[in-house]
């Protein structure tokens, strides 16, 4: 063990005595999954998929298969509306301005806003198209216009906006799926480019000068390049790999623990489950606030103000419960058209790319 690894074990050591009350991590995510399950059906149809294709990533339970197709659907949906849309002049400008619009009025919106200026139509092209694309690759299928989006995808530059430090400032753990999703379809790969201009914009000497919003946007950005070099959470990575980020995260583990929300911290923790680094002190240290941040009324991990709302706080919560249960083996997909209890309600506006069992 090294020094570094033993300043940081004494560190927990240290905070130990402080977590002896504390509920015990099983019943703790116990209590998550358990409210998250127990409301699942009242949740909006995509936070429903993020949640069940995730359990099915860790447990490879078929119990989650309903969710995911129900994603896969709203999946479907939005990609024949834009392929029909396609063919409608005006369609890219008028959706990108639409996208603009949304964003909400707060620090990072605006941030967001002010860095898309001049390149509205990137939020089509990489928060919908490719978004939607991605997800039917990982779930197994194909659109019948799947040729025609992938030449849309391949005549756009998305490498001005990917290293621009404006747009890495606002939307770090977005550009970062973005630049791994395009990977994974085959359309550029931007990877190297991308972590070059992250961490030319926050180099880690400038942290004390970073407000909490851009240190967590720092540390989303690097828990996402993990997140999706592993296609979310469907295998384990080489740490060597990506040792650059754990060496920041061991030497910099109580700040992150102090600063960051609890869905950061937890993020952190799967960080170093993916890596198949189990003993580091830093992973027991984001369960350890994990657990503590867990509201025993509610049994969820609250939002900043206080609200239980699972519609709004199903993230946070599913990465608690991730990072508390984590298993030895991941599961891909899934893959809908290979389970024939599905096959007879897949949407048909999609074709499955796998057809054997």
């Amino acid at each position: 063990m090294t020094a570094k690894h033993i300043a940081l074990a004494l560190l927990l050591a240290l905070a130990l005595p402080a977590l002896a009350d504390t509920p015990k991590a099983a019943d703790v995510s116990q209590g998550i999954q358990q409210q998250l399950e127990h409301h699942l059906y009242q949740l909006p149809p995509r936070v429903q998929g993020h949640y069940g294709i995730r359990l099915w990533r860790l447990t490879g339970d078929k119990q989650y298969l309903n969710s995911a197709l129900y994603d896969l659907y709203v999946v479907s949906d939005r990609l024949e509306a834009i392929s029909h849309g396609l063919s409608q002049p005006g369609f890219i400008e008028h959706y990108s301005q639409r996208l603009v619009k949304d964003l909400p009025n707060t620090e990072r919106g605006r941030l967001r806003e002010a860095a898309i200026k001049g390149r509205a139509s990137y939020l089509f092209y990489a928060d919908e198209l490719l978004r939607y694309m991605s997800r039917l690759d990982e779930l197994g299928f194909v659109h019948p216009n799947d040729t025609a989006f992938q030449q849309r995808l391949k005549s756009y530059d998305f490498k001005p906006a990917v290293t621009d430090p404006r747009m890495i400032r606002a939307y770090a753990a977005q550009l970062a799926n973005h630049v791994w999703w395009l990977y994974q379809l085959g359309i550029v790969d931007l990877r190297q480019d991308f972590v070059a201009a992250f961490r030319a914009t926050y180099p880690d000497s400038q942290d004390k000068q970073l407000s909490d919003q851009q240190f967590d946007n720092k540390i989303y950005g690097m828990t996402h390049i993990v997140f999706a070099a592993s296609e979310y959470y469907q295998h384990h990575l080489d740490p060597k790999a990506y040792a650059w980020i754990t060496d920041y995260m061991d030497s910099h583990s109580q700040q992150i623990i102090q600063r960051a929300k609890p869905d950061v911290i937890a993020e952190v923790g799967i960080v170093y489950e993916l890596l198949g680094k189990k003993d580091s002190p830093v992973l027991a240290q984001a369960k350890a606030a994990i657990v503590k941040a867990v509201d025993s009324r509610h049994q969820v991990i609250l939002s900043e103000k206080g609200n239980p709302d699972l519609a709004l706080g199903e993230h946070r919560n599913v990465l608690a419960w991730m990072l508390l249960n984590w298993p030895d083996k991941l599961h891909k997909g899934p893959l809908l058209g290979k389970f024939k209890a599905l096959r007879e309600d897949l949407p048909m506006s999609v074709t499955p790319k796998h057809n054997k069992e």
